[in-house]
């Protein structure tokens, strides 16, 4: 997701910053393959360790990065959009039914419980529903407005829920663990992708869309006045929860730059937080890989 996100960043600096086309289509590619190996890499786990997989969808916290898969692919549907139509219809077929059915698994995992409490909801909660979001990015060009609708629906009212619990865990009860602390940033990914969603399906910024980004410069600002804390963390494989949620902000902020009469501000805004993006994928990347080489990762817990 992190990776599609930077693709998708950066093939809008190509419209909006006059970025050079051949990174987005390299992106493109990388993030394609890089997609297809992982999604091998899982089906295998899955056919050789299905009891292991089964433990993953009943843990409380694990559950809901299943849906990653889906929106993976709705993300590469986005990416392949311009270039590759009917590709992308058929990615983006694929993820939103493949999505649906991971949110009302997981929605229904909720309201019959017998494992869940308070201390196991944190921002990655988000993933699952708020997913459903992502869906009419590209989706009002390639269905019926009415499905996107549909899909946003449940994602900005589902938000609002969820962030109350979310919220209320974080005030009234102990801290996140230092593992789970990168997913603080998921809190940018809501607002990011529903004002861009928002934006495809009404074709302008209004009173609401602008109320939709603001939240996520708040957050943006909210997460960056704590910068000293996330820095002090160790790298966990959890703290590529740092790169999508940019990802859609810089996507956002982007999008302001080509829909407001008046754009500077914003080409300047994105251009920082293109670059920010960029560095954190690519030190999370070389931290990835050292950890590989390290063998710390997939590793007992």
């Amino acid at each position: 997701m992190g990776m599609a996100g930077l693709t998708l960043a950066w093939q809008k600096a190509h419209i909006v910053l006059g970025a050079p086309s051949m990174i987005g289509a390299g992106l493109r590619g990388a993030v394609s393959v890089l997609f297809v190996v992982l999604l091998v890499f899982h089906a295998l786990k899955a056919l050789r360790y299905p009891r292991a997989v089964a433990m993953e969808m009943r843990h409380p916290v694990r559950i809901n990065f299943f849906p990653t898969v889906s929106i993976s692919l709705l993300l590469l549907a986005i990416a392949y959009l311009e270039s590759a139509p009917e590709a992308a219809f058929w990615l983006w077929g694929v993820g939103a039914i493949l999505h649906l059915g991971f949110t009302l698994a997981i929605f229904g995992s909720w309201l019959h419980h017998t494992h869940y409490d308070i201390k196991h909801a944190n921002p990655a909660w988000f993933i699952p529903v708020v997913g459903n979001i992502i869906v009419p990015v590209a989706g009002v060009r390639l269905a019926s407005p009415e499905l996107s609708w549909f899909f946003f629906s449940i994602g900005l009212v589902f938000w609002i829920v969820l962030s109350t619990i979310v919220l209320y865990r974080l005030f009234f009860h102990e801290a996140l663990p230092a593992r789970l602390a990168p997913t603080l940033f998921i809190l940018l990914a809501p607002p990011s992708v529903g004002f861009i969603a928002y934006t495809n399906l009404t074709g302008e910024i209004d009173a609401f869309a602008r109320v939709l980004y603001y939240t996520a410069l708040f957050l943006a600002l909210l997460l960056a006045s704590n910068a000293a804390r996330f820095l002090r963390l160790p790298f966990f494989l959890s703290s590529w929860a740092y790169s999508f949620p940019l990802a859609a902000l810089t996507l956002a902020t982007l999008l302001m730059a080509t829909r407001l009469a008046d754009p500077p501000l914003f080409m300047s805004l994105g251009f920082a937080l293109l670059a920010l993006l960029s560095l954190v994928v690519a030190a999370l990347t070389w931290r990835t890989l050292l950890a590989i080489g390290q063998r710390e990762i997939c590793v007992p817990e």
